[in-house]
């Protein structure tokens, strides 16, 4: 170790270090699909189990993560094709509400989930894996369901079928 950095080596900062290095690809090499490619763009236009699209709304749709972070991972989409929150028209963030708040009344009477993560992120620099097409992200949480199996061995344990949850929370939607 080099004498500045032997200087600090010492020194705590309260926070506990994650490395991922698997995620160096994606960040150096851009991984997004040109505008015509959008999934989003495509999802509503095919079957709801196809799209895994599970409600539709005027503005809006909800559909699954394709790559969830647990089971039941909701983005809520506006139709129109924009990258950034604040190009949403009003009645585009009155649905995104309206349909975020439906789909944590419905992740919470199917899945019993003990919270949510909400969020949304903007822009390549800001993680956006589809970054011109706006999106927000509702993961549901349960007490303990943290692990490092993602990290140690690269797999996800994912209890259901993406299909069987677009079917369980398209049939059980609480509007």
């Amino acid at each position: 170790m080099n004498d500045f950095l032997s200087d600090f080596s010492d020194m705590q900062d309260g926070f506990e270090r994650l490395w991922t290095p698997h995620r160096l690809v994606y960040l150096r090499e851009h991984q997004q699909p040109a505008d015509e490619d959008c999934p989003f763009c495509a999802a509503p236009k095919k079957s709801p189990e196809d799209g895994l699209v599970v409600r539709q709304g005027k503005t809006c749709f909800v559909l699954l993560n394709l790559f969830p972070y647990n089971p039941g991972h909701l983005l809520i989409c506006p139709y129109r094709h924009f990258d950034t929150y604040d190009k949403a028209t009003e009645e585009e963030v009155a649905e995104m509400g309206l349909l975020t708040q439906q789909a944590m009344k419905t992740l919470a009477s199917v899945s019993k989930v003990h919270g949510f993560n909400l969020g949304m992120n903007q822009g390549e620099v800001a993680g956006a894996g589809i970054a011109s097409h706006l999106h927000q992200h509702i993961v549901p949480r349960w007490r303990n369901d943290s692990n490092f199996f993602p990290i140690i061995a690269q797999t996800k344990a994912m209890p259901i079928l993406l299909g069987q949850m677009q079917q369980t929370l398209a049939s059980n939607w609480v509007s």
